[in-house]
């Protein structure tokens, strides 16, 4: 299977709350350190990618933020701008055709068309090429908003080449959902939680990506993993039936006790019926320091493979 930091554009994704910005921002940083020049784009209003690299406030305008580690923040109205002046070529032309509130309630009206403005200036950039000729950007990763909506917004290519007659949008749509079914270029990268509810939405996920759309998961990332404390034997001793007194330090400490085996036995299940599913694993230690700074992301970074 092809490297994820040899395809040219990642769409990371996952159910809130399992760690998919952050684990975003760590294959960020690790195709950097291999000398890739990477552009991670977010498409979360309240971003905190930068607060996750260590770096000032994102902005709609592309940057460097570090060495060969390039960030931006895509808005819906900015993406339909940038895509309207680059079909018009004219800023007299898309002030009159945009800058127009018949049409821009109208736009707003079609549906999904602001999720492509999004999701297509990502998949510009994958494509985007320097004055020689060559890659802008080596690859790029697309933080995308969480399951619903990300799976939603990936839909959105492929209705466009069923419903929108032959033109630039309907090119640029096919162009773009060809790169995603590829292996060799792209891939989604699906974060998760060995815990019943995310790895439920995850198996929902990967059928609705793979049989639905067609398009390759090229990882599973499974974030939060913990080191089982207890070996069977001690877990069927702390689960028997007994009646506890939390006032007491003795039982204070043994409804701990039992309160981890709990976790433990959902954990296990949990990498069972992901370990089911036939895509690449990465398991993630749960972090005892805070995971939310740039010093978690790097020791993600260097964990991941």
């Amino acid at each position: 299977m092809r490297p994820l930091e040899d395809r040219r554009f990642l769409f990371v994704t996952g159910k809130g709350g399992v760690g998919k910005t952050t684990i975003a921002a760590a294959l960020a940083e690790r195709f950097a350190a291999q000398g890739k020049r990477v552009l991670l784009t977010v498409c979360d209003a309240k971003e905190r990618t930068s607060q996750l690299l260590g770096v000032p406030a994102l902005t709609q305008d592309l940057r460097e933020v570090k060495p060969r580690l390039y960030a931006v923040k895509i808005t819906a109205e900015r993406a339909m701008e940038e895509y309207g002046l680059m079909i018009l070529r004219s800023r007299t032309m898309y002030s009159a055709v945009f800058d127009n509130r018949f049409t821009r309630g109208f736009f707003k009206g079609v549906p999904g068309l602001y999720e492509w403005a999004m999701l297509g200036k990502a998949w510009y950039h994958s494509i985007e090429e320097q004055d020689d000729g060559a890659p802008r950007f080596d690859v790029v990763l697309f933080d995308a908003p969480a399951t619903g909506h990300g799976l939603d917004m990936l839909r959105v290519p492929k209705i466009i080449t069923e419903v929108v007659p032959p033109g630039i949008l309907r090119r640029d749509a096919e162009r773009a959902y060809t790169m995603f079914r590829d292996p060799e270029q792209s891939g989604v990268v699906v974060v998760t939680l060995p815990e019943d509810m995310p790895t439920s939405e995850t198996l929902e996920l990967y059928e609705a990506l793979t049989n639905e759309l067609r398009l390759p998961v090229a990882r599973l990332v499974i974030n939060g993993v913990i080191e089982p404390l207890f070996s069977p034997e001690e877990q069927h001793e702390l689960l028997k039936d007994r009646t506890l007194n939390r006032s007491l330090p003795g039982d204070e400490a043994l409804s701990g006790g039992i309160r981890r085996v709990i976790r433990e036995r959902v954990q296990e299940e949990s990498l069972a019926r992901l370990a089911a599913l036939p895509v690449a694993r990465t398991e993630l230690p749960l972090l005892l320091k805070e995971a939310q700074t740039p010093e978690a992301v790097q020791e993600l970074a260097a964990l991941l493979r």
